[in-house]
């Protein structure tokens, strides 16, 4: 590398020390990927799927054969009833949106287990923000069970917590927080309390950036439905847009039906052009997301060497591909987004700033020089510009630009003053 990129070599003897750190959290990584890549392979065989399917189609779409069968896929991989996956989803938000407004009515109540929900989502709940057609405006009522001292689910509080219940909404990532994302372990025993009181609720799981992390996902675990982004972990960094529901057959068809409109739902709405890469971005997701995971766990092992604290701990079960560095200042969150914009294979050239972003309550730094927007399986970083000043690092489609994007990243901290070796 250094014959390419010209990284200090105390940082390059570093970088070698953490990657041999890191390699028995490799080895599990590599593991897991195998485990989704076969669940992925089966469900494409016993699909059938064909080029036929990759076509798409304009207008209605009626008798849309590759967008129907891959709802099919996708349920088969996700051990699901149903799924409906579609590049009408314009964010991880949108499809959360959709599915909750298609499963609530007026005088329903939802009710958060997991603490406050990720930014964007405070809107459509209503619980910020002047409305504009909000659950709450809605006539929807909203519970929440904050988290425990050590950001952890208040296991015992939820049985009670959960009482009267329509939704109870899990959000598997640990968003702008330094909370440990859920594992499928503690949805599992989440969903089992839940029923304790609540036998009819619906178990709604956030799932963004926590597909193919595990060997099992949360509908293995007692979830009615998840939720994702195909920008994130499923579209493998090949899917342009869109969302996914999946779940419960009868739950899929009131989230269509919100999607679209009552009387239509999923009968309508073409693909286009966007099959492919919706299929390809499938089958090749568990192989990225390791590779994504690669990144995060050289990144941990690197900034750790330096004196930094980064979650999750090393020998943590991961819930999601995310990875917090909290560099404890906004000058070291600058420079960090800077050298990862610079290691970026697109936009290399610019240097990211601190801005308003709709959605979000306090200024966002985001570093993401990819090749679909927004793309957060692509190596990227970002944050709220305010206490503990924590970057979230997520992506890397290839381990390899990952880590040099990482190491950029460090050689900027270092050229500013900002760390010592």
């Amino acid at each position: 590398m250094s014959s390419v990129f010209s990284f200090d070599e105390r940082l390059l003897a570093a970088a070698a020390e953490a990657e041999k750190a890191a390699r028995p959290q490799f080895e599990e990584i590599d593991r897991i990927s195998q485990h989704g890549t076969a669940k992925v392979l089966r469900a494409f065989q016993s699909q059938q799927i064909s080029a036929a399917c990759f076509a798409g189609s304009n207008g209605y779409g009626y008798d849309d054969i590759g967008r129907d069968k891959l709802d099919k896929v996708w349920a088969e991989v996700f051990h699901t009833e149903d799924a409906l996956v579609r590049h009408h989803f314009v964010s991880g938000t949108h499809a959360l949106s959709t599915a909750l407004f298609g499963v609530l009515r007026t005088g329903d109540k939802m009710v958060s287990v997991t603490g406050g929900p990720y930014d964007t989502l405070e809107e459509v709940i209503g619980i910020r923000g002047s409305g504009n057609g909000s659950l709450k405006e809605f006539g929807i009522s909203y519970g929440q069970l904050d988290l425990t001292a050590e950001g952890r689910p208040d296991f015992d509080a939820i049985p009670e917590a959960v009482r009267g219940a329509k939704v109870v909404y899990l959000q598997r990532s640990r968003g702008y927080s330094l909370r440990p994302a859920l594992t499928v372990a503690d949805i599992r025993r989440i969903a089992e309390l839940t029923r304790s009181t609540n036998p009819d609720a619906i178990i709604m799981v956030d799932n963004c950036y926590g597909e193919f992390v595990e060997y099992d996902e949360p509908t293995d675990a007692g979830a009615d439905l998840i939720i994702g982004s195909l920008i994130k972990n499923p579209g493998g960094g090949i899917a342009e847009t869109g969302g996914y529901i999946a779940g419960k057959h009868e739950l899929v068809e009131l989230c269509a039906c919100r999607l679209t409109c009552a009387g239509m739902g999923r009968e309508v709405g073409c693909s286009l052009n966007q099959c492919r890469p919706m299929y390809l971005g499938l089958f090749m997701a568990p192989e990225v997301v390791a590779n994504a995971r690669k990144t995060g766990a050289f990144a941990a092992a690197l900034f750790r060497s330096l004196g930094f604290e980064c979650l999750p701990v090393p020998d943590a079960t991961a819930g999601d591909i995310i990875t917090v560095l909290a560099l404890r200042s906004p000058e070291a969150m600058e420079a960090f987004c800077a050298g990862i914009q610079a290691g970026s294979p697109v936009d290399s050239y610019v240097t990211p700033e601190a801005w308003d972003m709709p959605g979000y309550e306090s200024k966002v730094i985001m570093a993401a020089g990819t090749f679909t927007g927004g793309a957060s399986i692509e190596l990227s970083a970002d944050g709220p510009m305010r206490e503990p000043y924590a970057v979230y690092l997520q992506g890397g489609i290839t381990y390899g630009s990952g880590k040099l994007g990482i190491l950029t990243a460090a050689q900027k901290l270092l050229e500013r003053g900002l760390i010592q070796l």
